[in-house]
């Protein structure tokens, strides 16, 4: 039963760099490893604290810090793990976990970035549901009273209106229950057919390429890690297939590991791969692999990645910004329009010829 807790522990972000950061600064200082996580301890709470705890426990029984660290898979993943156990096998925990602070904050970074580009659209869409929602709550019913008074024969959107206006007003808690159990229904499908949904966004011509550069970026920062930490270049690349989102780059990470292990070099596998991999990743790729630095090429290579995205999100946000105001325009304008077309035909009617 405490295994199930512990596997459903999360902390955020932030609590994560600050308890990495702290635990390879006190390490690097040279205090005992369960000295520092029993410091750690009295300033901990909340998960972060079942964590420490569940630590200083398996650390007096003799267990390594990534045998711990496994038990909360919603904190560490995978590759976490196995950098993580690669370098207490080769006594270099404190700077491994350095690397690890700077790897989490640039991806917090990265996802900020992410979500900054995504902020605006979801404003204008925001906008769009207040307005409608105003429209349809009160300027409807009153403008519906004037034309059933004056028997004006409507066209069929303002008929909609009309409809959808008295069926909020007139069964408003099933109105209410409705929009709840339709907000619901789409969180929960976005959690039970995720992929699917990412699968059919990451097939859009503009965000495709977007979605493949930012798997690059995920795929060589976690490589030079991997790398970094000792782990054998075949088994780095057996992790890192499973950090990216494209089903076709995936392919492609096998297709590198099973030429690896025949005794090829990774940047002949990227070469096949020429249409889904930019020669810059190859070319940087090989200059790598002559000078025995690999893992510094993949460190080179996610930085590259890292501006070419940030770069991209601007271009798409630009995009998107003008595309949605003319969207939303025009769904508001015809609203008016629905209302307004009905008064200036009466309008019509009566003003003399």
């Amino acid at each position: 039963m405490m295994l199930m807790k512990l596997e459903n522990v999360t902390i955020s972000t932030n609590e994560k760099i600050s308890l990495i950061s702290n635990f390879s600064t006190m390490l690097s200082a040279g205090i005992p490893i369960l000295e520092v996580v029993t410091s750690l301890l009295d300033g901990a709470k909340d998960n972060q604290r079942k964590i420490l705890e569940t630590l200083q426990e398996d650390i007096s029984q003799g267990l390594h810090v990534s045998a711990s660290f496994v038990k909360f898979p919603k904190v560490f993943d995978v590759v976490t793990i196995q950098i993580i156990s690669a370098s207490e096998e080769a006594g270099m925990l404190e700077v491994t976990l350095k690397d690890l602070r700077n790897d989490i904050k640039k991806q917090a970074e990265f996802t900020d970035k992410i979500r900054s580009a995504l902020v605006y659209p979801l404003f204008i869409i925001i906008i769009f549901v207040s307005v409608l929602t105003l429209m349809l709550t009160f300027v409807i019913p009153r403008i519906s009273v004037v034309f059933a008074k004056l028997k004006i024969v409507l066209p069929l959107p303002t008929k909609i209106l009309i409809f959808l206006s008295d069926v909020i007003l007139r069964y408003k808690f099933f109105s209410l229950l409705g929009i709840v159990l339709f907000v619901l229904t789409v969180i929960l499908f976005y959690k039970k057919k995720k992929h699917l949904i990412i699968s059919v966004l990451s097939s859009l011509p503009v965000v495709s390429d977007l979605i493949k550069q930012i798997d690059l970026a995920k795929f060589s920062r976690s490589l030079y890690l991997l790398l970094n930490a000792g782990i054998p270049i075949a088994t780095a690349l057996e992790l890192t297939q499973n950090v990216v989102t494209k089903n076709d780059l995936k392919r492609i990470i096998i297709q590198c590991k099973d030429m690896v292990v025949g005794g090829k070099k990774l940047s002949e596998g990227f070469a096949q791969s020429k249409g889904m991999i930019p020669s810059i990743i190859i070319k940087i790729t090989e200059a790598g692999e002559r000078s025995g630095s690999l893992d510094k090429s993949m460190q080179d290579i996610s930085e590259y990645l890292d501006y070419q995205v940030s770069t991209k999100l601007k271009t798409v946000t630009s995009l998107i910004e003008p595309i949605m105001l003319v969207f939303v325009g025009l769904l508001i304008g015809g609203m008016m329009l629905a209302i307004i077309a009905p008064i200036y035909g009466l309008i019509g009617q009566i003003t003399p010829r």
